[in-house]
């Protein structure tokens, strides 16, 4: 079928919002979002992200994804409140990033948690019986210490992936290894801080990274529109979303208890204050 306004979305730049915690719902979405981008030729894409980022793989999908597209596309991504850990490493697949004087932004690194309920268990008698085939076949379980030899195994992994991660920030911004391990060790710094350590290239409104966008591919900034790529919704949670009323306190924290619970024992590039 030949779409019939393709010319059109020549002459518009498409939008893409990456908002919360980065998971697999997040990377699906992103990644039909980003292939529509490419389908319909959109000259330039501004990415919009407000996140503290998430799992590891995900984040890494969505950012070969981006790399992949912006030898096609010009990318401009806009840091919002927050767009931190996997956040920024999702930065790092746009050509052009654009913050906030006060964006959080920064958190690199890599965290893994278990929960170690042993002495709750023993309190209330409860135990468990494992047959395993090797010794760390349950590594992180929750009924007990890790062991000296599983720490080792954990850090390791967790040492691998940042410095995927420190590589990554590294080749994206054009900065030598040593300087960005200078500053990636875990801390927050606001979108001013990050100008000056070359993780983004301006300061500016989302408005202002638009208007950029359309500017790196000859497009009048004043007249240029934005097509949102949004996630379409079933008709029936369309229809019934307006009389359903969540509060926003309670609707966030059962998402984030979702997302803790879906990645119990998974390395994470996330910044939780």
């Amino acid at each position: 079928m030949i779409w019939p306004f393709k010319r059109g979305f020549r002459k518009q730049i498409a939008r893409i919002e990456i908002t919360g915690a980065i998971a697999s719902a997040t990377r699906k979405r992103v990644l039909e979002a980003l292939k529509t981008v490419e389908e319909k030729k959109f000259p330039a894409l501004l990415l919009r992200i407000d996140s503290p980022g998430g799992t590891v793989g995900d984040s890494q999908e969505i950012y070969s994804a981006l790399k992949r597209l912006r030898e096609k596309v010009k990318i401009v991504a806009s840091f919002g409140n927050i767009s931190a850990s996997g956040g920024v490493y999702i930065g790092m697949g746009a050509e052009h990033i654009m913050a906030n004087p006060g964006t959080i932004t920064g958190s690199i690194g890599v965290i893994l948690r278990g929960n170690n309920l042993e002495r709750l268990l023993e309190k209330i008698g409860v135990s468990f019986k494992v047959i395993k085939s090797g010794p760390y076949k349950d590594i992180l379980a929750f009924d007990r210490e890790l062991t000296e030899p599983e720490q080792n195994i954990l850090q390791e992994l967790i040492d691998t992936s940042y410095q995927q991660f420190v590589q990554t920030v590294a080749e994206g911004r054009g900065l030598a290894l040593e300087a960005v391990r200078s500053f990636a060790d875990g801390r927050i710094f606001t979108g001013q801080q990050a100008l000056e350590l070359g993780i983004v290239d301006r300061l500016g409104t989302e408005a202002e990274a638009r208007r950029w966008a359309a500017e790196l591919v000859g497009l009048d900034p004043d007249k240029t529109r934005c097509y949102n790529l949004e996630e379409r919704k079933p008709l029936l949670t369309r229809l019934l979303s307006g009389n359903r009323i969540v509060p926003f306190g309670l609707s966030t924290g059962i998402d984030w208890v979702e997302f803790e619970l879906s990645t119990s024992g998974l390395p994470l590039w996330l910044y939780r204050p």
